[in-house]
C-alpha cells in the first residue's frame, strides 16, 4: 500500500465580543469553549510526534487578548500561557483566516484584502510566525480569491472536496492541486467531508484506520502517497466541549490515534500540509466550485445557511452598500480634514466586523448584529460625506 499521510485540523472562531457575552450569560459554556483551545495546545507537546493544523479568526484572537477577557478567564485557563504555547509548539501549522471570519464571494471583493492582511498579520503578532495555508471561513471558496490569497502570502487553501473539479475529470480527494485564476495559481487541499464529518461529531481510531484503508483502496491513484484532510469545528460539540478528557475528542481519539502511530498500528502517520507539499509538490490542474461546507441538511452549494432567507439578504445587500459608499468616499480621503478622515477610518472598522459571517449564520437572531454595524458606520460616511459635498 501507498504511504499515507493525515493532515488533522480544526477551525477556532468566535465572533466580536461573543467570548465576553459567554461568561456573561453562560458561564459553563464559556468555561468548556476556553478548554478547548488549550485542551489543543497541550495535546501538541503531550504528542510531539502529533501534528495539528490549527486556524484562529482574527477576531478571535483580538478577544484572546483583551485584558478584562484574560483576567475573567483565569480561574479556566491561562491565556497568555496558552497561546505561548502554540507558538512554541512546532507540531502545529497555523493557519490564517480572514480577520472577522467573512463569507468571502458574499462580500465586496474591494473587501478582500483588509480581511486578508490584517488576519494574516494577527497570526503573526500572537504567535511569531507566517501562515502558509489558508482555512477560508466556514470553507466558503470561490475562484475569484486566488489572486488576492496569493499577494496576501499564502501558498495553499483547504477547500471542501466536494467542490473540486479536476481538469482530468477523475477527482481525487487524497492529492493537492493547483488552481489558477487572474494569473495566479494556489496550491488546493482538498477536505475529506464524510471523514471531517466523523472527525466533528465522534470518531472511534480503529473506524478510522479501517475507513482509511477502504477509502484509499478505492482512490483513483491507491499506489502514490496520498494525504487524508480532514477539518471541523475545534470547540463546538459536545464531543469537543466534554470536560472528562477521556471521553472527548483529545482523549478518545487523538491519544489513542496517537499511540497507534507510535506502535507502527496505524496504516498513516501525521504531517504538516507544508511539509507534505514540500516532498510533493502538486501537478495536476483543477478548478473549484464556489461553495461551502455543508451545515445541518444543506449542502454548501448555494451560501443557503447565509443567504437563504430575504433577511439574510438584504443584510448582505447592505453590508455592500456600506462598503461601497465607504469606498467612494475614500477615492477623495485627501479632501478630508482629519476629523473625516478619523470618522471614515472608524465606518472602516465597523464595515468589515459587520461582515462577520455568525450575523448571517445564526438567522433572524443574529441578523441585527449585522445592522448594530452598519448604522454606526453610516453615521461616520455622513460625516466624512459632508466634507465633499
Amino acid at each position: 500500500m501507498a504511504q499515507i499521510f493525515h493532515a488533522l485540523g480544526l477551525h477556532m472562531h468566535q465572533p466580536p465580543g461573543n467570548l465576553k457575552l459567554l461568561l456573561d450569560s453562560n458561564p459553563w459554556e464559556a468555561e468548556q469553549i476556553i478548554r478547548c483551545y488549550e485542551r489543543a495546545a497541550r495535546y501538541a507537546h503531550r504528542y510531539p510526534d502529533g501534528v495539528l493544523h490549527v486556524g484562529f479568526s482574527g477576531i478571535l484572537l483580538e478577544q484572546l487578548q483583551d485584558p478584562e477577557i484574560i483576567d475573567r478567564y483565569r480561574p479556566f485557563v491561562d491565556i497568555p500561557k496558552m497561546l505561548e504555547s502554540y507558538a512554541q509548539a512546532g507540531n502545529i501549522e497555523l493557519l490564517g483566516m480572514g480577520y472577522f471570519h467573512p463569507i468571502f464571494p458574499l462580500i465586496p471583493q474591494t473587501d478582500w484584502e483588509d480581511q486578508l492582511i490584517s488576519g494574516r498579520r494577527m497570526v503573526e503578532q500572537v504567535f511569531g510566525r507566517s501562515p502558509k495555508g489558508f482555512w477560508p471561513p466556514e470553507m466558503a471558496f470561490c475562484m475569484e480569491m486566488i489572486p488576492a490569497l496569493v499577494k496576501a502570502g499564502y501558498e495553499y487553501v483547504v477547500v471542501d472536496g466536494v467542490h473540486v473539479q479536476p481538469h482530468s475529470g477523475v477527482l481525487d480527494l487524497y492529492q493537492p492541486y493547483r488552481a489558477s485564476y487572474g494569473g495566479a495559481t494556489i496550491t488546493v487541499i482538498p477536505r475529506d467531508r464524510d471523514l471531517s464529518n466523523a472527525q466533528e461529531s465522534g470518531l472511534d481510531p480503529i473506524w478510522f484506520f479501517n475507513e482509511v484503508r477502504h477509502k484509499v483502496a478505492q482512490s483513483p491513484h491507491p499506489d502514490i502517497p496520498r494525504l487524508i484532510t480532514t477539518w471541523s469545528d475545534g470547540e463546538n460539540g459536545g464531543w469537543f466541549r466534554q470536560m472528562h478528557e477521556e471521553s472527548g475528542f483529545f482523549g478518545r481519539f487523538f491519544a489513542p490515534y496517537l499511540e497507534a502511530v507510535r506502535s507502527g498500528q496505524a496504516p498513516m502517520r501525521p504531517l504538516a500540509i507544508s511539509q507534505y507539499l514540500r516532498d510533493h509538490p502538486p501537478v495536476a490542474e483543477s478548478s473549484i466550485r464556489t461553495g461551502a461546507w455543508n451545515v445541518g441538511a444543506t449542502s454548501g452549494l448555494d451560501f443557503s445557511q447565509w443567504a437563504g432567507t430575504e433577511s439574510q439578504r438584504q443584510a448582505v445587500a447592505k453590508i455592500c452598500a456600506v462598503s461601497a459608499r465607504y469606498w467612494r468616499i475614500k477615492s477623495q480621503e485627501h479632501k478630508l480634514s482629519p476629523h473625516g478622515k478619523e470618522a471614515l477610518a472608524k465606518a472602516r472598522k465597523l464595515i468589515l466586523e459587520g461582515e462577520t459571517s455568525c450575523f448571517l449564520f445564526w438567522g433572524e437572531a443574529w441578523v441585527p448584529e449585522l445592522y448594530k454595524r452598519t448604522e454606526p458606520a453610516e453615521r461616520h460616511l455622513a460625516a466624512a460625506e459632508a466634507e465633499l459635498f
